[in-house]
C-alpha cells in the first residue's frame, strides 16, 4: 500500500481491515467498524480548508465533499429512482450522525451530458469522490468529467461497459449471479444444462458468464435459446421454452435468468407441453428477488443466487418509517456508497479515495454482504444460494464472509 501504511505489509493491512469489518454485529456499522481498521495512519483527523461555495441541495455538514449525481429529473419509468436514492442517501447520514461528509446532490437527468455537467459541477465545488450516477449514459459523462481531474467515481449502473480504472460499479452484475448459481449447480452434481437467455446486451454477458461457468464445472450445454420480448409480447418466448421440450430428458439444469413473469411462464410452458421436470433444477439470478418470484408456488423447489436480505430487510423497515414508502431493492446501493464513503474518510486519512484503497482485495460488508472492487471497475460479491419454497426462499447456501473461503 502506499508510504502511510508502511510498518505492516499489505496484507497484513487488508487482513486487519476485514478483521475489523466482520466483527461488525451490523451492517448498519460500517462506518463506525472502519474506524481502527487501518492501523493509525497519519493525517487521520483531517483538517477544514477553506471550499468553494456550493450550489443546490446538499445533506450533511462533514467537512469530506462527496457528490451525489442522481437523475432527480428524468422522465417515464425511471422518474421516481433519484429521489428514492436521495431518500436512501440521507438516511446513511441520519443513522451514522458524526460522519464527516457533505454530499453535493447534483441532477443528470439520466443522460451524458447531464453527467458531464453535474460531475464537473460537484468536483468544482470541492467533491473528493462522486456517488452515481445511476443509468449508464450518465455515467459515461460523470467519468469522462471525473477522468480530467483524478475523482473517482462510485456507479450504481449495471451496465459493465461503464466500468474502468477509477470508475467503480457497486451494483448487482450479472456476471456474479451467473458465477455463484451455476457454480453451486456443478458443487450439487449438475452436469448437463439448458438456458433461456434474452436477446440484448444483458443476455450477451450472461450468456458468456453461462458458458464459463459451466466449462469450470466440466459440465456440458445441451442447448441455449436466445428469445425476442416485446414489451407484454411473449410469443418468442413461449415458442422458444417449447423448443425446450426435446431436450428436457437429458439434461439436469434449466437457467433462466430474467425475473418478473418470465420463470413460471416457462415453468408452465413446458408442463403443457408434456415435459418432465421432475429431475431438472430451475436456477436463476438475482432478477428473481422479487415477491413476484419467490411466492410462486410453480416455482417452487427452483434455486437462485441473490445478496443477503436480512440487512436489506432492517434497511427497508428504517425507509418505511422514515418516508412512508417501501424502498425498491437497489435503494440499499446509495446506502451502502455513502456509508462506504464515511467509513473510507474516518478510517484512510488523506488516503481515503486512492486505488490501493478502493481495490482492497479483502472487500468491504455493507447491507447486502461482503462486496469488492476489482481495478477494472468492476465488483465481486459474496452471495447466498436461495430456494423458493412458493411461500418465500429459504438460504441453502449462506453467503461467504471473507473471499479468502471461496464461495
Amino acid at each position: 500500500m502506499a508510504s502511510a501504511m508502511r510498518g505492516k505489509t499489505g496484507q497484513q493491512q487488508r487482513r486487519q481491515f476485514l478483521k475489523t469489518a466482520l466483527a461488525c454485529s451490523s451492517a448498519f456499522a460500517l462506518s463506525g467498524c472502519l474506524g481502527s481498521s487501518l492501523g493509525s495512519l497519519p493525517g487521520d483527523q483531517v483538517q477544514p480548508t477553506a471550499q468553494p461555495q456550493t450550489t443546490g441541495e446538499v445533506i450533511g455538514t462533514g467537512s469530506v465533499r462527496v457528490g451525489l449525481l442522481l437523475p432527480l429529473a428524468a422522465s417515464g419509468g425511471n422518474a421516481s429512482i433519484g429521489p428514492v436514492f436521495k431518500n436512501a442517501a440521507a438516511l446513511a447520514l441520519q443513522n451514522f450522525p458524526n460522519a464527516d461528509v457533505q454530499l453535493l446532490v447534483k441532477d443528470t437527468g439520466g443522460t451524458a451530458e447531464g453527467g458531464r455537467s453535474a460531475a464537473q459541477s460537484a468536483i468544482s465545488e470541492g467533491a473528493e469522490l462522486i456517488l452515481g450516477p445511476v443509468f449508464a449514459p450518465a455515467v459515461s459523462g460523470a467519468a469522462a468529467a471525473a477522468r480530467a481531474t483524478g475523482v473517482p467515481v462510485i456507479a450504481f449502473s449495471t451496465d459493465t461497459s461503464v466500468a474502468a480504472r477509477g470508475v467503480y460499479l457497486l451494483s448487482f452484475l450479472p456476471e456474479s449471479d451467473v458465477k455463484r448459481i451455476i457454480g453451486y449447480a456443478n458443487s450439487q452434481q449438475k452436469r448437463s444444462y439448458a438456458a433461456l437467455i434474452p436477446d440484448g446486451s444483458y443476455g450477451a454477458v450472461v450468456e458468456a458468464a453461462f458458458r464459463q461457468e459451466v466449462g469450470k464445472g466440466a459440465g456440458r450445454i445441451a442447448t441455449i435459446q436466445r428469445y425476442k420480448m416485446s414489451g407484454s409480447d411473449t410469443s418468442d418466448l413461449v415458442a422458444k421454452t417449447a423448443a425446450l421440450k426435446s431436450v428436457t430428458n437429458n439434461i439436469d439444469a434449466l437457467f433462466v435468468p430474467a425475473g418478473g413473469g418470465v420463470p413460471p411462464l416457462v415453468v408452465q410452458t413446458l408442463v403443457s407441453q408434456g415435459a418432465n421436470l421432475g429431475n431438472i433444477k430451475i436456477l436463476g439470478s438475482g432478477q428473481w428477488d422479487s415477491a413476484q418470484v419467490k411466492n410462486n408456488s410453480v416455482l417452487a423447489g427452483a434455486w437462485f443466487a441473490g445478496p443477503e436480505d436480512k440487512g436489506f430487510q432492517g434497511f427497508a423497515r428504517r425507509y418505511q418509517s422514515t418516508y412512508g414508502a417501501t424502498p425498491p431493492r437497489n435503494a440499499s446501493l446509495v446506502y451502502d456508497g455513502v456509508t462506504l464513503a464515511a467509513g473510507l474518510i474516518r478510517s484512510a486519512g488523506p488516503q481515503r479515495f486512492q486505488q490501493s484503497i478502493m481495490t482492497n482485495r479483502d472487500g468491504f460488508i455493507g447491507i447486502d454482504g461482503l462486496f469488492r472492487f476489482k481495478s477494472n471497475g468492476l465488483n465481486e460479491r459474496g452471495l447466498a444460494v436461495y430456494q423458493i419454497t412458493g411461500r418465500g426462499t429459504e438460504v441453502i447456501s449462506p453467503a461467504p464472509r471473507d473471499f479468502r473461503t471461496g464461495f
